[in-house]
């Protein structure tokens, strides 16, 4: 049986062989929040994969089934969680919904996309989780309904340690602190990179320094 470390390796090169994942340690991306990055990722990408989208639907099915075993709705933080929820709820036999960031501004104004089903157990799917920020905004949608969530799963996190800050104070419904765990990571994929060769020592030397120098 594939262990979740094999798992995270496997998901990581696929990532990186498709440039789903970006590493630049001599020139930095530019990231929304502002801060100076060496790795840009866009998980979107996979979809376009056939036998990496089912990697990484099956590695996500495994996932629910061993850590959020009493999952029975699965839930999709739009946009790009949508489209793996969809696949994983497919093969789940599982009813899917899906989170938008916002309520709609016309129409019935949901903010929640679908039937969430009578003592709803959800696990959430991101793609990714930088700051868990979205995620949490997407989970706090559901507060006002009977649901409970199990956790939240995603390809990939860069483990920034306000993503652990964010979510281990989270408080839903009386509970604190949201489970979740992810595919891969960064200390997994760098490690990757250097082996498939596309950074060289010195490369993993800047992007080891520039995570563990990480005040965010």
């Amino acid at each position: 049986m594939i262990t979740e470390e094999q798992v995270s390796i496997a998901v990581a090169k696929k990532l990186l062989e498709i440039k789903a994942v970006f590493l630049q340690p001599n020139d930095m991306f530019t990231w929304a929040s502002g801060i100076k990055s060496p790795i840009y990722c866009d998980n979107r990408v996979t979809l376009s994969y056939p036998e990496i989208r089912m990697l990484i639907k099956e590695s996500f099915v495994k996932l629910i089934k061993e850590k959020f075993s009493e999952t029975n709705c699965i839930a999709g933080v739009a946009t790009a969680g949508i489209p793996h929820a969809a696949l994983i709820a497919d093969a789940m036999k599982l009813p899917m919904i899906y989170i938008r960031s916002s309520s709609k501004d016309h129409g019935r104004t949901n903010q929640i996309e679908g039937k969430i089903p009578d003592n709803a157990k959800i696990t959430v799917i991101e793609d990714l989780i930088s700051t868990g920020g979205s995620s949490l905004k997407a989970i706090d949608a559901l507060k006002d309904t009977d649901a409970d969530v199990q956790g939240l799963a995603a390809i990939f996190t860069y483990n920034l340690p306000k993503a652990k800050a964010n979510l281990d104070n989270y408080e839903f419904k009386g509970s604190k602190g949201m489970d979740y765990y992810t595919l891969s990571n960064y200390e997994t994929l760098i490690q990757a990179a250097l082996e498939d060769k596309y950074v060289s020592e010195e490369e993993l030397t800047i992007l080891k320094n520039w995570h563990s120098n990480l005040s965010v």
